[in-house]
């Protein structure tokens, strides 16, 4: 009990209570006396490494270089060292005797002997990486050297680490001192290299030559330990004598003359590792010149940006995957992320996150590219809207809904038709997790500008999207758009590609009619084309006619079947496979030139187009619609129809508890009205069904009217007008079924009632004052003939 309580007040293993961090697991081996732990903050649970150090008295000798140590690495600042974030120093008390221990905290790091067999690397592989992470070694050895005049003392294996971006950091400071060039300095160098094994001593250190090493370069010593360190990463084994360094069978060709130099026997002819680092053939790889391009990017002008990011997807391939995944990927979403990276890095960066897991790219990778949609680079936003198919599935609703969105929108009013296409294919993707109120209260009315576009390749495209995203509409939203989009602009469009694709929409969104558009909205309007002058648009236009008359026709069998006669009409499922509309019709991007709307477009090539990838399916003989293409021997000729809407205010009201602000802006497609015949006058129509009704009379009745005919051809009271009507009169009708032709006042039973006249007699009315009887009779004018007339020519 009483040693339980000395250490919890003083503190023991990982139970210290003034060390912020929860020790791990020790790893297998360290440098020195030294353990490295694997640890985690107790704040936020990150992760850390831990290095601890313990002696018998403070007065340790161990624990005097230790102390040195984390002096050393607190004031030690450098991208190649190894990064310090707190240490502490505990005393703890055990059967009467104090043991001091130190501990260290940095960033999280691996021992590097056991990294690379956690890599496995083989091959080219291995010695790009091992060529990057000498570089970075090399270049930390020269900071000490010769910016701070510093010796390290002891390079080797054991005194590197890597971090979790596989960069190599050196470590290790307990022998770290001054060097000292004069002669007369009374400071002693090197007081800890007791701790240094003889192996990895150079001769000058062996003999405790201080007069030597102090003629010597700053660098000799660490020069040697740079050495030592290839000598070991190549063989694959510990440095047992200095006699092993001779060896020289796994030393790479291109390394062996600076490994030479640097393990020259005499101290002055020793390589600076500044002098490795600039020169050596060794370290100009693929990887050391990606990483390195990397690093300065903010230097490079951007013709040299443009280069090597358009060569960075192949290259990324040649590369050691692990290396490429957890260092160079970093960079380059910092890159992009703060605006000095150029837009074909987008590319590479999905490309190297396309080998990550589902969780790893949304962690990595995803945010970057949220945040790039910010951007106001006309460039990057191309970029994103090109490749939204490798990355828009792992987008959730809300971030497409509040971050993503947004700012795409901004494209359907850009300037560029480029851009605007791209916008408008990306909603393909991006519609799906929208919210109704921005499909109805902003997307529909984007897309409604569109329909009118001046790019016909746009307004294409625009009803095809509208097919494709029928289904995230909500019913109100759906009735009051889709019909006004594929009718009265789409099959209007001058375009033949645009006709075509309005044929499509309304086949593959036929589920969503009613029997009565069906037969008053859609079939006028589908059965005007199947003349149309192109032949691609006659085809569609007659499968969607087959298509449409066999819906009516389920529906007229299921009313008689279940004798609903009155009954409200229902909607009719589409036909099977024509749930859905697929592909694009055509890309303005890729046609050479802007397309006219007026004139034939017979020298665009077909290839220049994007197909359709899938069928729409009519439900007749031919269950597969053909895709949309342009031919380049297909004369596409135009029907001239009624001029498309000036309007691009949106379709007006949305149905979905987002209304306009002014009633006067609802100028879109609740404005428009199907393509309809002028109906005539209800009089008119009264006269037509006269004269389809056949005329029975007598015929003493006809003769004695015409002789009391005068023959003045002037024009008669309306008296006599109507009466005239009496002579050809037909007797009433036998059926009561009742007709849809009514007026106030007549009787509903006869619909004749209006315009039959009394019921005719054996005597003929009197002429009018005025006319004799000895005028000669003229041939009867009856206003019936005169109407047909009129009428057949209608």
């Amino acid at each position: 009990m009483f040693k339980f309580l000395k250490d919890v007040v003083g503190g023991s293993g990982t139970g210290l209570k003034d060390l912020p961090y929860n020790i791990g697991e020790p790893y297998p081996s360290a440098w020195g006396s030294w353990t490295h732990y694997r640890g985690t903050s107790k704040d936020d649970g990150s992760l850390v490494s831990i290095f601890s150090l313990s002696g018998n008295n403070a007065q340790d000798g161990y624990l005097a270089a230790g102390r040195n140590g984390v002096k050393r690495l607190r004031i030690v600042r450098h991208p190649n060292i190894l990064s310090f974030l707190h240490s502490t120093e505990t005393e703890t008390y055990d059967g009467g005797s104090t043991k001091a221990t130190i501990y260290i905290v940095t960033e999280p790091v691996m021992p590097l002997s056991e990294k690379i067999k956690e890599l496995g690397l083989e091959g080219t592989q291995r010695d790009e990486y091992y060529a990057w992470g000498l570089h970075q070694i090399a270049k930390a050895v020269s900071f000490l050297n010769n910016d701070c005049k510093l010796v390290h003392g002891n390079v080797c294996l054991a005194s590197v680490v890597v971090t979790q971006t596989l960069d190599w950091k050196l470590h290790a400071f307990d022998v770290l001192s001054e060097f000292e060039g004069n002669e007369t300095s009374t400071g002693q160098m090197l007081r800890y290299a007791w701790l240094v094994e003889s192996q990895y001593k150079p001769m000058e250190l062996v003999k405790s030559d201080l007069a030597m090493m102090k003629k010597s370069p700053p660098w000799a010593i660490d020069s040697w330990g740079m050495g030592c360190l290839i000598y070991e990463l190549f063989s694959g084994m510990k440095l047992r004598t200095t006699e092993e360094l001779r060896n020289t069978t796994s030393i790479p060709k291109s390394l062996l003359p600076d490994y030479q130099r640097l393990l020259s026997s005499m101290p002055s002819r020793r390589l600076n590792t500044s002098k490795l680092v600039e020169n050596s053939e060794y370290f100009h790889g693929k990887l050391v010149e990606t990483i390195h391009f990397m690093e300065i990017l903010s230097l490079k002008d951007s013709v040299e940006k443009d280069s090597f990011f358009r060569k960075l997807p192949n290259l990324a391939e040649q590369l050691p995957r692990q290396i490429v995944l957890k260092k160079l990927l970093p960079l380059l979403a910092s890159a992009l992320e703060f605006g000095s990276a150029a837009a074909p890095a987008l590319t590479a960066l999905l490309k190297i996150g396309s080998w990550l897991s589902a969780e790893e790219f949304n962690v990595k990778v995803l945010p970057t590219i949220v945040k790039l949609f910010t951007s106001n680079d006309r460039a990057i936003r191309v970029s994103l809207l090109q490749h939204i198919d490798q990355y828009g599935e792992s987008l959730s609703a809300q971030v497409v809904d509040e971050q993503v969105y947004p700012h795409v929108a901004s494209g359907f009013s850009d300037t560029n038709a480029f851009l605007r296409e791209m916008t408008l294919k990306s909603m393909l993707i991006l519609a799906p997790k929208l919210s109704q109120r921005s499909i109805s209260g902003s997307l529909l009315k984007y897309l409604s500008k569109l329909q009118v576009d001046e790019e016909p390749a746009i307004r294409t495209n625009t009803t095809i999207l509208l097919g494709n995203i029928a289904n995230y509409l909500n019913e109100g939203t759906r009735k009051r758009v889709l019909v006004n989009a594929f009718t009265a602009r789409a099959l209007r469009d001058t375009f033949p590609h645009a006709r075509a694709a309005g044929i499509m929409a309304l086949s593959a969104t036929s589920s969503y009619y009613d029997t009565t558009e069906i037969a008053t909205r859609i079939l006028p309007n589908v059965i005007v084309l199947t003349i149309d002058p192109d032949s691609d648009v006659r085809s569609k236009a007659f499968q969607a006619v087959d298509q449409f008359l066999l819906i009516v026709k389920q529906y007229y069998e299921k009313t008689n079947a279940v004798d609903t006669a009155g009954t409200s009409s229902i909607g009719i499922s589409s036909i099977p496979g024509n749930a859905g509309l697929l592909g694009w019709a055509m890309s303005s991007l890729t046609l050479k030139g802007k397309p006219s709307d007026h004139a034939p477009v017979s020298s665009v090539s077909s290839s220049a187009l994007t197909p359709t990838t899938s069928n729409v399916n009519s439900g007749i003989d031919n269950p597969s619609a053909a895709p949309i293409l342009v031919s380049s021997t297909t004369d596409l000729a135009e029907i001239p129809g009624p001029p498309s809407p000036t309007s691009t205010d949106g379709w007006g009201e949305i149905e979905n508890g987002i209304h306009e602000e002014e009633e006067n802006e609802k100028d879109g497609w609740d404005d428009l009205e199907p393509l309809e015949e002028p109906k005539p006058s209800p009089a008119l129509l009264n006269i037509q069904a006269a004269q389809r009704r056949p005329v029975s009379h007598p015929v003493s009745q006809t003769k004695q009217a015409s002789s009391l005919r005068p023959k003045s051809t002037a024009k008669l009271s309306k008296d006599e007008d109507d009466d005239l009507w009496g002579s050809i009169a037909a007797p009433a009708p036998k059926s009561s079924k009742p007709l849809n032709l009514k007026s106030n006042g007549i009787d509903d039973d006869d619909p004749w009632a209006a315009i039959a006249a009394p019921a005719p007699t054996t005597k003929a009315k009197p002429l009018s004052a005025g006319r004799g009887r000895g005028t000669k009779p003229a041939a009867p004018k009856l206003g019936a003939q005169r109407i047909n007339r009129t009428s057949s020519g209608m």
